[in-house]
């Protein structure tokens, strides 16, 4: 029994579940396996229950020395926009830096690189320059808009960025949709017809999977 994973689920559960916990598992093995090179992020971190266990499988996969960088404004929510819904009130899911060290101090796991501040305050100078692997919980329209903007043209060749709450029903009509603004942001960013695949779990998991071109083309902005 994997104990870190069944705390995450125990103690965690309202930031992370099983369908996520195996889909960025199954991600950080392919990069793995690809011998991808660059840094980690994560953009939403909130107590830091994801990056633990990105952390947790590297140093399973022999990439311990592999860096992850966290993003948040540890400020509670932003008010939400028109294109959101009222699901998260402004100030809501407060957390602090200290809590991500906490949760790593938990378990005796290097802790990730901490970057306090909202996207447009640390992402265009503090993302690395080389992304291998991205999980974008941004929750809200501007915030994942922002994220992808600052993100996806620093991904590496066949580097995947995660984008978590996509919901695309039409592909997935059992993804759960209680924030819509990350979707429309999606598609505001990539376009149409959409480059981000909607991942199927075995419950409601709405999540996207964008990957980078082999050659970074760029897109629209």
């Amino acid at each position: 029994m994997d104990k870190i994973r069944e705390w995450l689920l125990s103690e965690h559960a309202g930031t992370v579940c099983a369908d996520r916990l195996h889909v960025v598992a199954d991600e950080l093995f392919r990069l793995r396996w690809r011998g991808q090179s660059g840094a980690i992020v994560e953009l939403g971190c909130y107590r830091g229950a994801m990056a633990l266990w990105m952390r947790h499988m590297l140093d399973a996969l022999g990439e311990g020395e592999r860096e992850i960088h966290v993003y948040d404004g540890f400020a509670g929510m932003p008010a939400p926009g028109r294109q959101d819904s009222d699901h998260l009130a402004e100030g809501e899911l407060r957390s602090c830096p200290q809590d991500v060290l906490d949760t790593h101090a938990r378990w005796d796991k290097k802790p990730p690189v901490i970057h306090p501040g909202w996207f447009d305050q640390t992402l265009a100078d503090e993302l690395p320059d080389t992304i291998a692997f991205g999980y974008l919980d941004g929750d809200f329209y501007a915030s994942t808009l922002t994220g992808l903007r600052h993100t996806v043209p620093r991904l590496a060749p066949g580097a995947v960025l995660l984008i978590d709450d996509y919901a695309d029903v039409a592909a997935n009509p059992r993804a759960w949709n209680g924030l819509p603004g990350v979707k429309h942001a999606s598609d505001a960013y990539f376009g149409h017809p959409s480059p981000v695949e909607a991942l199927v779990g075995d419950d409601d998991l709405a999540v996207g999977r964008y990957t980078a071109p082999a050659r970074q083309g760029g897109a629209s902005t």
